[in-house]
């Protein structure tokens, strides 16, 4: 007879029971301490099973926030790995490879006492346990697997097993009575000494037995028996990557581990590494407690990014604390020269709200020099080689690829629910894109939104060396150059650092420095990011400062003049000025500004505004681009010279035109989303024949006139067959903005538009190339500046949706004077009652209209009287420049109160 279902029921558990003791009673001791205080986690042991048998389930058991499970094959090989089975919350288990059905057995033990955990049983809750680093890792592993955030899998040591090998022969209590000496933190020699004898013991010390049964236990489960297997091996901390702290990479990270020995030597010197000379010093200009601070060891699997690509990126602007964009960095191989700064990266800035609308929203990008890269060495390791030719002029990172790793960053940062610093790397034999590590962002996300510290050179001296600039201050100083950490002593207080790069070993020094200056490194690396951290300015990847600067130089450091940071010669004066831009009182105006420089955007859009109204094309043009529009077009019919010239200019871009396009629509493309969703008002080029004639390959293309500024210029360029087809390629830039990046707050500006007819047939180049008045919400503007504007007012407004006021023309225009010669410069004023008479008719008649009507002439910017008469006039919006618009606000506040006052 054969047995009953219930019967076989009672027979299998009774089995099971059997086996989760035998589990649970040959496991180490410091498994099996259930009864010990403290969070617990579940020990599982799996038992694969063929998938599709009859009668058998696979069965997953729900975590607890304060449960982990550890989990331990039955037999044969580990189907455990993070990367093919994941737990998470609700219960699901989520199979990436390789799927098998497994039957699930369960041991507790206390997380207090285990000295090993996979990285994919760990959340944000467990820092304490096993550092930020691999807590991170965890949460981004269970929390953000359906948001397509794919992560290496791999196991963490704890901050238990730390503490247990530290207290082995008293070495901890020796550790803290020597960094209990107040003299280590001010003699860097005495630190230097203190920190190399604790990493010395630390490295000559065995592990125990436990400790290296679970870590072995681990490597085989990841690794599947693969001898050969590569992994990272990195520092978590308990007190690192946490919102109010920035270890900026100071404890160590290994790459390219291989084999056992290797893997337990390193993981030997990621736990020294908590006492180098920049980690101690560190902890202690922080108040954080030597003895609380304990150090984890995170081994993750490799991505192949040595035959790929990595980098980081940000969830904000590293400049400005711009919340809106995504910051990504890129270099060929391994991601450290890109973290250590020993390569200048490719740079892309994305737009978080158009890409959320599914647009190709990269609206910024920077081609980097790239002059090396880091790839696994022969026997294990890692070493720095150079690039080769196409490497260096190819981008290391597709605009696909850069919008992807974008949704990433985005994803963390909506997770985590606060901005943060994430580092990927790309398989280069597979394509897959993978994060690596994330934590929070500590210096732009910190910074206070609503006050506004700026510094201004008031004198010039003559430029030294240009790099990219890092932290929009101002610093001056004598010039010490360093060419390793071991001249520190030499390093005085209030000196200009120089050397080639800097890493975390710097650190003792560079807070005591005016301004840093470096040879490599880009905007990410350790130079910056401390720079950033201490509130000093960096001027980084300038190729050859240690070479074109000499110790004892008096130095003034500039970067706070956008993207380029400059170090001029001598210790120049400037200024700083702080405004506090909370709670501004109301105004009957919109102020908006007048910028043009794709490198300021961010910090300026965060001045209290109503969009951008005037935003002059040809400066990106002129000084992004820098050459004829004629001559990119007649490309293959140029000497060959400027040939050479021109292509050294546009490499990365598929083409001469594709540079001039694509560099327009990235200019125009960072300005409309620094303001978004106000508008911006782009004005298409005016440059004069004289102007166009300095871009390179001008010459060959421009007219000599007498009088330029009354010449071929404006609507009267556009249409001429001459110039149109370069015409149309702004307007293909413009296009690129509102429609595949998705910027439809762009609107179109046309100027110097002297007669009817002009107006009617520069609207049917416009629309001829998709840019149609209305089509999908385009609006364009006529700037009003010549008396014929003035004259026939309401008849150009059947051509535009309104004007904008372009004063500087119109008072030159109307008082027949040149405002570029200095003989009747003192006659320039646009408070001339005929000006003001000629702008009071352009305002009625577009209010008459309903239509709009504002002003980007530079009046408004140096008189608040006239500004005052603008907003009496009724004029919608006064576009300012920058540093004017916080005095024109209160000024205009002021005033608006004391005719209240006088009115009562």
């Amino acid at each position: 007879m054969l047995p009953s279902s219930n019967a076989l029921s009672l027979i299998a558990a009774f089995g099971a029971s059997v086996l989760l003791a035998q589990i649970f009673f040959s496991a180490p001791p410091q498994l099996r301490s259930a009864a010990a205080p403290g969070p617990h986690v579940s020990m599982r042991a799996q038992t694969p099973v063929t998938p599709g048998c009859p009668g058998v389930q696979k069965r997953v058991v729900s975590l607890e926030t304060t449960q982990f499970p550890i989990r331990r094959a039955s037999s044969g090989s580990s189907p455990f790995r993070s990367s093919r089975t994941r737990v998470v919350p609700g219960g699901r288990a989520r199979q990436l490879l390789k799927p098998r059905a497994t039957v699930v057995e369960e041991a507790v033990v206390s997380k207090d006492t285990a000295l090993c955990i996979p990285l994919d049983l760990l959340n944000n809750n467990d820092v304490e346990y096993v550092g930020g680093k691999s807590a991170s890792l965890g949460e981004m592993i269970s929390g953000l697997a359906s948001a397509d955030v794919p992560v290496p899998g791999g196991f963490s040591t704890t901050a238990h097993a730390y503490r247990q090998f530290l207290a082995q022969d008293g070495l901890d209590e020796e550790i803290n009575a020597l960094l209990d000496d107040p003299e280590i933190y001010t003699d860097v020699t005495k630190l230097q000494a203190t920190g190399k004898y604790i990493r010395e013991k630390i490295l000559t010390m065995p592990f125990s037995p436990e400790l290296e049964a679970s870590i072995l236990e681990n490597w085989e489960r990841v690794s599947e028996g693969n001898p050969n297997a590569a992994f990272a091996v990195r520092s978590s901390a308990t007190a690192e990557d946490l919102p109010d702290a920035s270890f900026a990479g100071q404890q160590e990270t290994y790459l390219n581990v291989r084999g056992r020995e290797e893997l337990f030597a390193k993981i030997k010197e990621v736990f020294a590494s908590l006492f180098t000379d920049r980690a101690i010093s560190y902890r202690h200009d922080r108040d954080f407690d030597h003895n609380k601070v304990a150090l984890a060891a995170t081994i993750q699997q490799m991505v192949r990014s040595e035959t790929g690509s990595s980098g980081v990126m940000f969830s904000l602007d590293t400049e400005t604390g711009f919340r809106d964009v995504v910051f990504v960095t890129s270099a060929w191989g391994l991601g450290e020269t890109v973290v250590g700064g020993t390569v200048n990266p490719d740079e892309f800035y994305v737009f978080k709200p158009t890409l959320e609308q599914g647009k190709k929203a990269v609206v910024g990008r920077n081609l980097g020099s790239k002059m090396v890269k880091m790839v696994y060495a022969k026997g294990g390791g890692s070493e720095i080689v150079e690039t080769d030719e196409r490497e260096r002029t190819q981008w290391s990172v597709t605009d696909d690829e850069v919008l992807e790793l974008s949704k990433m960053a985005t994803a963390i940062e909506k997770h985590y629910g606060f901005p943060v610093d994430v580092e990927w790397a790309k398989d280069g034999d597979t394509g897959k894109l993978y994060i690596v590590q994330a934590r929070p962002e500590t210096v732009a996300s910190r910074k206070k939104a609503n006050v506004k510290e700026e510094f201004k050179l008031k004198e010039r001296g003559s430029s030294l060396v240009e790099g990219r600039a890092v932290g929009a201050r101002i610093g001056a100083g004598t010039v010490r150059i360093l060419s390793d950490a071991s001249q520190m002593a030499e390093f005085k207080e209030g000196e200009v650092l120089v050397a080639d790069m800097t890493d975390p070993d710097w650190e003792p020094i560079m807070k005591k420095a005016a301004a840093i200056v470096t040879n490599r490194g880009g905007r990410t690396c350790h130079a910056a990011i401390i720079a950033r951290e201490l509130g000093i300015p960096a001027v980084v990847g300038t190729a050859d400062a240690t070479d074109k600067l000499k110790d004892g130089d008096e130095v003034t450091v500039v970067c706070s003049e956008g993207d380029t940071g400059v170090v001029y010669a001598g210790q120049l004066d400037y200024e700083r000025k702080v405004e506090d831009l909370t709670d501004l009182p109301d105004i009957p105006v919109k102020l908006m500004l007048n910028l043009a420089n794709p490198s300021r955007a961010f910090e300026y859009g965060q001045l209290p505004n109503a969009g951008i109204g005037l935003a002059r094309l040809e400066f990106v043009i002129n000084n992004v681009i820098g050459i004829h529009p004629r001559a990119l077009l007649g490309f293959d019919k140029l000497p060959q010279d400027l040939r050479n010239t021109i292509l050294e200019k546009t490499k990365g871009y598929p083409d001469p035109v594709s540079f001039y396009v694509d560099k327009i629509a990235e200019g125009v493309g960072t300005l409309a989303a620094s303001v978004y969703p106000r508008r911006i008002i782009v004005r298409l080029s005016d440059f004069k024949s004289n102007e166009y004639k300095s871009l390179l390959g001008g010459p060959l293309f421009e007219p000599d006139e007498e009088n330029p500024m009354i010449g071929f210029r404006g609507a009267g360029r556009y249409t001429d067959e001459s110039f149109r087809e370069c015409f149309e390629l702004e307007l293909l830039a413009m296009k690129k903005v509102r429609e595949e990046m998705g910027l439809t707050n762009v609107e179109l500006m046309i100027p110097f538009v002297r007669t009817l007819e002009m107006a009617q047939e520069v609207n049917d180049v416009l629309e001829s190339n998709g840019l149609k008045r209305g089509d999908n919400g385009l609006k364009v503007q006529m700037m009003a500046e010549l008396p014929s504007n003035v004259f026939l007012a309401d008849e150009f407004l059947d051509y535009f949706d309104g004007f904008s006021i372009g004063s500087n023309d119109l008072t030159q225009l109307t008082l027949g004077l040149d405002r570029d010669s200095g003989l009747v410069a003192k006659h320039f004023d646009e408070r001339n009652p005929a000006v003001k008479k000629a702008l009071a008719h352009i305002i009625q008649t577009a209010k008459a209209r309903g239509k709009y009507v504002g002003i980007c002439g530079q009046g408004p910017s140096d008189f608040p009287d006239f500004a005052q008469w603008l907003v009496e006039q009724g004029i919608d919006s006064l576009s300012l420049n920058p540093d004017s618009v916080v005095p024109t606000w209160m000024h205009l506040s002021d005033t608006a109160a004391a005719a209240k006052s006088d009115a009562k």
